[in-house]
């Protein structure tokens, strides 16, 4: 009984190995396109062409007069001189310089 658990062990350990086993295949990877050095400058474009120039703008409106002010009132007379008052006038002190 030993012998037979022995010889069927074998042959599937055969019979398995015998089976077709699919290949791996490993798909490269996409490359990543690495920019070279900058190429030599191209040529100046032609000028653009001159927009156009916006319109003048309207005259303002004229302002209105304003009135006549009003004329001031009369002053009084003043008195006549001939009383016999002196008027002295005292300059005032000057100031001390600052320090």
């Amino acid at each position: 009984m030993k012998n037979l658990i022995l010889i069927s062990a074998m042959l599937a350990t055969l019979g398995l190995t015998a089976c077709d086993k699919p290949t791996v295949v490993n798909v490269p990877a996409t490359p990543v396109a690495v920019p070279g050095p900058a190429g030599p400058a191209g040529p100046q474009g032609a000028t653009g062409s001159q927009g156009y120039q916006g319109n003048d703008g309207n005259v303002g409106a004229s302002g209105v007069q304003g009135n006549d002010g009003n004329q001031g009132a009369t002053g009084l007379q003043g008195k006549t001189g001939g009383g016999s008052t002196t008027v002295i006038v005292v300059p005032s002190e000057a100031s001390a310089p600052a320090n």
